[in-house]
């Protein structure tokens, strides 16, 4: 019995589209690391030495976030002009520390529509800003506007982190363990550090009032 190897047309048949799920559903639901999967298709890509491999992860992965974005904003839309509200709407507003809304609708209220091209490249970022543009109830084609270069900075990003740990070794599975380490990095870093400054100046007031 002769075993072969699944052919690279195979492959990418299979990869795109669950790449593109894969980084949709994360776009809803953050259970899954999307920047992470993006990488690691980059770093794949790179050692199939085809152009078109890298070109068709960033456009997937790119329509992908834009798709999920898009749909969560919609399905976000619903709840504010619900009177009762939705699961979804409550859901960003859980994901959503009411210091960092505040922030990003002090930002919004600046900076406007160019503060949702970086909502995507700035560390849990993207939820805030997004409630934000709800609550002062942003009508959707305003929303796709900044949030479509918003898609493609973002896949652009997660892709050269892929792009870069790959051209580092010769197998393909070191460079996507790079990437993978990477972009946890890159997302879980600032929060920790977050929450080591939360806890500090918390730790200060209570010393104060003492």
């Amino acid at each position: 019995m002769v075993t072969t190897l699944p052919t690279a047309s195979t492959q990418q048949a299979v990869g795109y589209p669950t790449l593109f799920l894969l980084v949709t559903a994360g776009a809803l639901v953050p259970v899954v690391p999307t920047g992470a999967l993006v990488s690691g298709a980059a770093v794949v890509a790179l050692h199939q030495g085809a152009p078109l491999s890298m070109l068709l992860v960033f456009l997937v992965a790119a329509t992908a976030a834009f798709v999920g974005d898009i749909t969560l904003y919609w399905l976000g839309r619903r709840g504010v002009m619900s009177e009762h509200g939705s699961r979804w709407l409550e859901g960003l507003r859980k994901r959503a520390p009411q210091e960092r809304l505040e922030k990003a609708q002090a930002k919004l209220e600046d900076h406007k529509i160019s503060v949702l091209v970086l909502s995507r490249l700035v560390p849990a970022g993207r939820i805030p800003v997004m409630l934000a543009c709800l609550l002062a109830k942003m009508p959707t084609s305003r929303f796709v506007r900044g949030n479509l270069p918003a898609c493609l900075a973002w896949a652009a990003a997660y892709q050269l982190i892929g792009v870069l740990s790959g051209s580092l070794f010769a197998e393909p599975w070191e460079g996507v363990a790079l990437a993978i380490v990477l972009t946890l990095l890159v997302s879980g870093v600032p929060a920790l550090w977050r929450r080591i400054r939360r806890r500090t100046h918390g730790e200060r007031a209570s010393e104060a009032h003492v």
